[in-house]
């Protein structure tokens, strides 16, 4: 399989990944649920795994760090754990559903909501950010980089203006943890959502969620979190608070692997390799006739996601032909982000999208060229 699906999921993981899910479900038990050893082993892999997550981000305190299931669960604690009726939020019209959605939900409860629009490459200009500043804004919630353009956004000029006016400023990092580096810090970040099972190599069903210190988030849900069990009320510590029930330990286990992994390798290694293949890719796919690729022309603008459609065929069937024909995994459709696809054009149509990972190469990229050559000459 040649998989250029990488912007859904990373695939294939590092070794390490699979070896530390099999060790912790065979030697791990429900972490702070006991004081046995396999319960202490288990919190002990939680621990090293949120240490990661810190050193990743520049996090100074790991009880900041709180483990989800996905990104979306980690915008959902962030976005409906603080806005309330009357309150603004700013976003952009380049939003994933995992943002866009939560809001709306949020918009019928009496959240005013304002979507920033992108131009036609998906860039957002921090200006019309600082423009839509109202007297009851709370909240900027922004994309790092788009999953449909791979568009990168001016994250540090954002969060400027939101230290600048006081404002909560939440990043939508699923495009760009392990990617680009991250600094909670230096780009004033007060809520960093991220995936686990994409740039992090983690498995899938991980993800987490960081919350700047003195910011209070209510949690999205209640149960048990092994501590103040005596307590019929939800414990007010971090990161129990926004920690209910039994962890994925084995996920969380194989995250810490991943994050290891890119840790070991380079942050900026790691996005120069993608950075290679996606130029490749691009000045490949240019020289094809009736194909129109889509985002930034500057490639110092995006991540590793191509989008692209082929004058006259289906984006559908060629991502099935790809499959069938050449081996080739990609992702076609509206890759549940609706408004980006409205901003650059292709709501009716969608895009055939191609995620490069760092297991990528160079041979790949060609092979994917070349099979693209035969489809645009409708000999398949």
């Amino acid at each position: 399989m040649i998989y250029f699906d990488n912007a859904a999921t990373s695939w294939p993981k590092p070794e390490a990944v699979y070896k530390e899910v099999g060790k912790v479900l065979r030697n791990c038990g429900n972490p702070g649920r006991g004081g046995h050893k396999l319960s202490l082993e288990s919190g002990r892999v939680i621990f090293e795994a949120r240490q990661e997550i810190c050193s990743m981000f520049n996090i100074k305190n790991f009880l900041r760090v709180v483990f989800t299931s996905n990104t979306t669960e980690a915008l959902n604690i962030a976005l409906k754990g603080i806005l309330k009726e009357g309150d603004h939020v700013i976003t952009s019209s380049m939003e994933h559903n995992s943002m866009i959605r939560p809001l709306m939900a949020l918009k019928d409860k009496g959240v005013e909501v304002t979507l920033v629009q992108g131009d036609i490459e998906g860039k957002i200009d921090p200006e019309d950010i600082k423009k839509s500043i109202k007297k009851n804004t709370k909240m900027i919630a922004i994309t790092h980089a788009s999953n449909v353009t791979g568009t990168i956004m001016p994250v540090e000029e954002i969060g400027n203006i939101a230290r600048e006016m006081n404002l909560i400023f939440l990043v939508d990092a699923a495009q760009t943890a392990g990617v680009l580096p991250i600094d909670v810090e230096k780009y004033n970040i007060d809520l960093l959502a991220f995936a686990g099972h994409k740039g992090l190599y983690g498995p899938q069903g991980t993800g987490g969620l960081y919350v700047r210190e003195g910011l209070e988030v209510f949690p999205l849900k209640e149960g048990g979190t092994g501590s103040k069990s005596e307590s019929i009320y939800q414990p007010d510590l971090m990161p129990d608070k926004l920690e209910s029930g039994t962890p994925n330990t084995p996920g969380i286990a194989g995250l810490k692997e991943g994050v290891r992994f890119i840790k070991s390798v380079g942050i900026d290694a790691v996005y120069r390799h993608e950075k290679k293949l996606t130029q490749m890719l691009i000045d490949g796919l240019k020289e094809i006739k009736g194909i129109k690729i889509y985002g930034p022309h500057k490639i110092e603008d995006r991540v590793g996601v191509v989008s692209i459609t082929l004058e006259d065929r289906d984006v559908g069937e060629i991502s099935y032909i790809l499959d069938r024909n050449f081996d080739i995994a990609t992702r076609a459709g509206l890759h549940c982000a609706a408004v980006a696809h409205s901003t650059i054009g292709t709501i009716k149509s969608g895009t055939l999208r191609f995620g490069i990972g760092y297991f990528n190469t160079e041979d790949e990229v060609q092979k994917v060229i070349k099979a693209m050559e035969m489809i645009s000459q409708n000999t398949l």
